[in-house]
């Protein structure tokens, strides 16, 4: 069995509805002994994507959607454990919300169809075949009570904001 740590995070530009998402896969183990010779082999990992016409929420969403489907490949023959790391509380509410969500056939209170419906549908899809474990980061604290899963998320988190403002190292998509 391989465990494997899968960070997501996105930024995105409120004015352009345009926004760059970005994620980092790791085997469980290289957390451990996190120094900066593997902070900084980490960073080269990020895999960044740009995405147009998207919200804060939407994005993170489709941000962690992309990342499931580019590490298929790579973890579909394997026994594993993914664990998702992310810090929007949009997604970590989502398994929760599904009974209702799905018994009011993603209508909202008023009977308006819920936005990220679809984005819905593909998320609850994507746990039933691969099933993942979805664990809340605390974004933006101060350096010393960073853990090593902290830290290695900041690293996703500085990558898509810089992205975002610089507008580089992104597939554009």
């Amino acid at each position: 069995m391989h465990d494997y740590l899968l960070f997501t995070d996105a930024s995105v530009n409120n004015s352009s509805n345009n926004g760059v998402g970005g994620f980092l896969m790791i085997e469980a183990e290289r957390l451990i002994g996190i120094n900066a010779g593997s902070l900084k082999h980490l960073n080269e990992s990020i895999v960044l994507q740009r995405f147009k016409e998207t919200s804060s929420t939407k994005l993170e969403l489709q941000t962690l959607l992309w990342a499931l489907t580019e590490i298929n490949p790579y973890i579909c023959d394997r026994e594993y454990q993914l664990t998702v790391y992310t810090d929007s509380q949009n997604i970590i509410s989502l398994p929760n919300r599904r009974t209702r969500i799905e018994a009011n056939d993603y209508l909202s209170r008023t009977n308006k169809r819920l936005n990220n419906q679809v984005l819905y549908q593909r998320f609850y899809a994507a746990i039933d075949s691969h099933p993942f474990t979805l664990i809340k980061v605390k974004g933006h604290q101060s350096q010393k009570s960073k853990t090593s899963v902290d830290i290695v998320f900041s690293l996703v988190d500085k990558a898509t904001r810089l992205a975002q403002r610089n507008d580089t190292k992104c597939d554009l998509s």
